[in-house]
């Protein structure tokens, strides 16, 4: 299984974006990939909540998402749009972040509602309430694929590992964690986390990442960590995105997985506990 996951720089015109992805698809599809995955919020990365409205669409007519089945269907690609910001029906006029997995006929297999929302004060110049604009999901999503099942979350969740090893003991043997990770968090936590996942989970984690400053033709820009990461059941790190935008490959052997969770069977070890 050859996995390319396509770092981003998304700005905040989808049309742009989805030009973009489509042009990476193909030339991640050329050069052997049966399965491609693309960071969260792949069609518009913009901190302006008027212009997300301005330009968002809800699933049904999203251009973003049309695209790309359909470029899925051209190449015969299984793909993961890491996730979409989309309008919903809610009173409140809160955006879904919602993850795709598509199949190589362009049909929708998944959807994953991102769970846990970013809400921190990273500093005081660099704040976020996802909430405001976001509403949060509330259930886990495994689905099949050819290579293996395959566990669903977006950025912040990776935060939260009873997620992760919910997913693991219902059948996981894939991860993914497309985000938009905060340049100063990231920095400091992201490697880390995404190899605790792998870890806790005997799982391969797939993690296709944002980066750089995003173009904002309204508010302000923002700034992501990049580094895309594909870590292996072990802990090791198999490939880094770097910083520059781009495509990142790697040929994955899934029987790692079993190996992995023979010599630390640590998913059959649960205990209950008493306390605090």
């Amino acid at each position: 299984m050859r996995a390319s996951l396509l770092q981003l720089s998304s700005g905040d015109d989808p049309h742009e974006n989805l030009a973009t992805v489509r042009a990476l698809m193909a030339e991640a599809r050329a050069g052997g990939a049966d399965f491609i995955l693309t960071p969260e919020v792949t069609n518009c990365v913009s901190a302006s909540r008027s212009h997300q409205n301005a330009v968002l669409a809800p699933e049904e007519s999203d251009p973003v998402l049309a695209g790309l089945r359909d470029e899925a269907a051209r190449l015969g690609t299984w793909l993961l749009i890491g996730s979409l910001a989309l309008k919903t029906d809610d009173p409140d006029g809160r955006f879904a972040n919602r993850s795709f997995l598509i199949d190589d006929t362009g049909t929708i297999r998944a959807r994953y509602d991102k769970i846990h929302m970013f809400d921190v004060d990273v500093s005081p110049e660099e704040t976020y309430r996802e909430s405001d604009g976001f509403r949060p999901g509330t259930r886990a999503v495994l689905a099949e694929t050819p290579w293996g099942q395959l566990g669903l979350s977006i950025c912040y969740d990776i935060r939260f590992p009873h997620l992760y090893r919910r997913l693991a003991q219902a059948g996981a043997d894939i991860l993914t964690v497309p985000a938009a990770f905060s340049h100063v968090t990231g920095a400091a936590h992201w490697e880390s986390l995404l190899r605790a996942r792998a870890i806790e989970t005997g799982c391969v984690v797939l993690a296709p990442a944002q980066t750089g400053t995003h173009a904002a033709s309204t508010g302000k820009a923002r700034r992501t960590h990049g580094h895309s990461l594909v870590v292996a059941p072990w802990g090791e790190v198999l490939a880094d995105g770097g910083t520059a935008p781009g495509i990142v490959s790697v040929d994955l052997d899934l029987s790692k997985v079993a190996q992995a969770r023979k010599r630390v069977p640590s998913l059959r070890h649960d205990r209950e506990i008493d306390g605090p």
